[in-house]
């Protein structure tokens, strides 16, 4: 039977993710404290902390290729009208905005899944969380194991 204690610390060690609305880095700088203080003293604590932080590092390499694969359709689409050969000083700038590429649109939709995603991240840490107070076992979906 798992102790309440080790209970509850799972899931502080879960919700500390959401620090990061109000830390830098607090997704990692959370979970990463709780879990090095508390690891020893439960095989549980030990798991759900590794789960978590593992979770937090998964998102943060999946935004990051998401982000490197997104912000090149925005910048060609933003520069792709401008003339930097034939530049004539502030008279000849201009953007045509009236007919976007396909380029945006890709960019666009590469911007809406990343919305969605970070929805999903946030239902799996309140269900993760949830699921350690019920003193059961929670493995995040799409979760590479930095840590074993």
């Amino acid at each position: 039977m798992i102790e309440n204690h080790h209970r509850n610390v799972a899931t502080l060690i879960h919700l500390s993710t959401f620090s990061r609305f109000f830390i830098p880095f607090g997704n990692f700088i959370g979970p990463l404290v709780l879990w090095a203080a508390n690891k020893n003293k439960s095989v549980f604590i030990d798991f759900h902390g590794k789960q978590a932080i593992n979770f937090q590092m998964s998102v943060f390499l999946y935004a990051i290729i998401l982000g490197t694969l997104s912000v090149p359709f925005f910048i060609f689409e933003v520069f792709s009208g401008l003339d930097v050969i034939h530049y004539n000083g502030l008279n000849n700038f201009n953007i045509d905005l009236g007919e976007p590429s396909a380029l945006l649109y890709i960019g666009g939709g590469l911007g809406v899944l990343a919305v969605i995603a970070f929805i999903i991240e946030l239902a799996l840490i309140v269900k993760a969380s949830l699921t350690a107070r019920d003193g059961k076992s929670f493995q995040y979906p799409l979760t590479i194991n930095f840590l074993k």
